[in-house]
């Protein structure tokens, strides 16, 4: 059996109707590569755990089914660690991540520890993502250096969309809480260097979206835990307080 260099991870959660459409599509983008599908079902109701089974008959996918339902970033850590390959790609089942762009990750991979796909650099587009859904992104954006300012190195850190080295998260503490394990990633491993790729952020074709006001919770949670973590919180704090003593000082001053 030749050795598997790439594992692409695929969380999932009821995407019975797109996760054919996907494998179908990640077979051709990498023919003539050793990969592997692993896709990690948050044990989905709607029987997407079967439709992988029986793809898994002619793709070279592995499926690991959890008891229930346990997020995104925590099912995509999972997934790393089940990795045989060297390099190992992550992106969702929705076909809002082209799996064209696979390769083009994989080639930026050959200079960097992690490629990032991103909607945000020239030639990007988050023409899927809609008004709220918009807002939302980008206000989680600004708020990502509270995390670690290293973050702001790259223009989608909220990405789902990434590529990366799989030893660069094998010695790492990563909590993995809700949605953003990319922000994590780049908060606490010891990369060097990051590259963007730019790609299309395509409308759902399938299903819905599964965000909602228990992501965002935990999002702001991530960032407070990474914050500790990084002993970026305990600088931030000192920040703040510095303005409060700078303002209570120009009122006196006034």
């Amino acid at each position: 059996m030749p050795k598997v260099t790439v594992s692409v991870v695929v969380p999932t959660y009821c995407e019975r109707e797109n996760l054919p459409i996907l494998v179908r599509r990640l077979d051709a983008a990498l023919r003539g590569m050793n990969y592997e599908i692993i896709v990690v079902d948050d044990n989905s109701p709607d029987g997407t755990a079967d439709v992988a089974r029986k793809l898994a008959s002619k793709y070279p996918v592995r499926v690991y089914v959890r008891p229930k339902k346990l997020g995104l970033a925590s099912a995509i850590l999972t997934g790393i660690k089940l990795a045989r390959g060297e390099y190992v790609v992550v992106m969702d089942a929705d076909l809002q991540h082209p799996p064209e762009v696979v390769p083009q990750l994989l080639a930026a991979l050959r200079s960097s520890d992690i490629a990032v796909a991103s909607r945000f650099v020239g030639g990007g587009s988050a023409r899927g993502l809609r008004g709220l859904r918009y807002f939302i992104s980008r206000v989680a954006w600004l708020l990502s250096p509270l995390a670690h300012p290293r973050v702001l190195v790259v223009r989608d850190s909220m990405s789902g969309f990434f590529a990366l080295r799989r030893r660069l998260v094998s010695r790492a503490r990563l909590r993995a809480i809700g949605y953003k394990l990319l922000l994590e990633i780049l908060a606490k491993c010891p990369w060097r260097r990051v590259v963007e790729v730019p790609y299309v952020f395509d409308v759902r074709r399938y299903g819905r979206s599964k965000l909602g006001r228990g992501e965002i919770v935990n999002y702001l949670a991530l960032l407070l835990l990474v914050s500790i973590d990084t002993r970026v919180l305990p600088v931030l704090l000192l920040f703040v307080l510095a303005l409060g003593i700078i303002a209570v000082l120009a009122v006196f001053a006034a």
